[in-house]
């Protein structure tokens, strides 16, 4: 994929990296001693924005970081992607600077919310929201909702029920931002257990205000770590009759979804293993195979492939019939395949 051009308004440029600046809304606990958020519950929704250092030598889909087997023991903005600085506003100044940079857009007037998933810090969680900026290009105005993950392996317990209790706060933002922000056209996107945020989110705020029914331009459901059949039977239709654009990027290779359906006993919603998610008003998009990683779980943000496609989503308002992917038939419906994917 290029590199952004020259033009894109957040990302600014000087002769050793670029910046990348990304708002944010989070309800975990500011920890008065870093000055940074952990892995706490806090008593309400905080606002900010971070700017991150995107590297001269960025290859899509990384995220770069220190390693010992280069000999690298510190940050350096040059080489890594570092949080240079950090604003925090309030709930007004959050807003008025969305609009501000919504409005230094001209007439384009977009905006993107990314929902991260489990095992993720308030920081990786900053870091992933620009590389995805920067590596799509996006020109609107990149935000994201951070949860009270613990970022570890072994918090997975707590994880799931840090998500469930965000949900509430999360309604509340993406409300405020729907009615607020200034945003013609908002896109969401959820991760791996932050899909079980966000859409129960969303539940709510079609149930609960038909008026906002159509508000979000497309939803992005990316290896959701939801039960397969609860998203088919209960979760599906609630979204379909409030937003008509939504896109389902699942694979048969997800490794923590084949752990996290040892868990529960059941497959999971983005886990093709035991058959592919085809529902009315959803396009399901095949993924398998394109992520080399361990886990072959953030192909959405690593897979230049995948990310290829959601930019098409996102800037060309593409549907999956027009973005030149194969047509497969399943479960009585039609999903697609990311071509380059290989074959069952």
């Amino acid at each position: 994929m290029p590199a952004p051009g020259a033009g894109n308004p957040n990302v600014a440029r000087d002769q050793a990296f670029a910046r990348v600046s990304v708002m944010y809304g989070t309800d975990r606990k500011l920890d008065p001693r870093t000055g940074g958020y952990g892995g706490a519950r806090g008593a309400g929704i905080s606002y900010g924005e971070v700017a991150v250092s995107i590297p001269r030598g960025h290859k899509t889909g990384d995220i770069e970081s220190p390693s010992i087997w280069r000999l690298e023991f510190r940050e350096d903005p040059r080489k890594h992607m570092v949080i240079l600085d950090r604003t925090f506003h309030t709930r007004q100044g959050f807003l008025n600077r969305v609009k501000a940079r919504i409005q230094a857009q001209g007439s384009s007037g977009s905006s993107f919310v990314f929902v991260h998933g489990y095992n993720v810090s308030f920081d990786d969680a900053a870091r992933r929201t620009a590389q995805i900026t920067f590596d799509l290009d996006y020109r609107g105005v990149p935000v994201f909702y951070s949860w009270p993950s613990q970022g570890s392996l072994q918090g997975y317990t707590t994880d799931e029920n840090n998500v469930q209790w965000s949900e509430a706060n999360l309604k509340k933002f993406l409300v405020d931002f729907a009615q607020k922000s200034g945003a013609r056209d908002i896109y969401l996107i959820a991760h791996s257990m932050g899909n079980r945020a966000l859409t129960g989110a969303l539940r709510q705020i079609f149930a609960e205000q038909p008026k906002l029914k159509g508000r979000f331009k497309e939803i992005i459901l990316t290896a959701p770590d939801i039960d397969a059949e609860i998203f088919k039977r209960d979760i599906a239709p609630a979204l379909a009759a409030g937003c008509e654009r939504i896109t389902l990027y699942v694979s048969s290779g997800d490794n923590a979804l084949l752990a996290s359906k040892k868990v529960h006993g059941y497959p999971r919603a983005g886990d093709t293993a035991e058959g592919i998610v085809v529902v009315p008003g959803i396009e399901t998009v095949d993924a398998s195979g394109l992520d080399t990683s361990f886990l072959e779980h953030s192909y959405f943000a690593t897979a230049p492939p995948v990310l290829g496609d959601i930019r098409r989503v996102m800037q060309e308002g593409l549907r999956a019939a027009r973005r030149g992917l194969e047509t497969r038939l399943a479960g009585g419906g039609s999903y697609w395949r990311l071509k380059g994917a290989p074959h069952p």
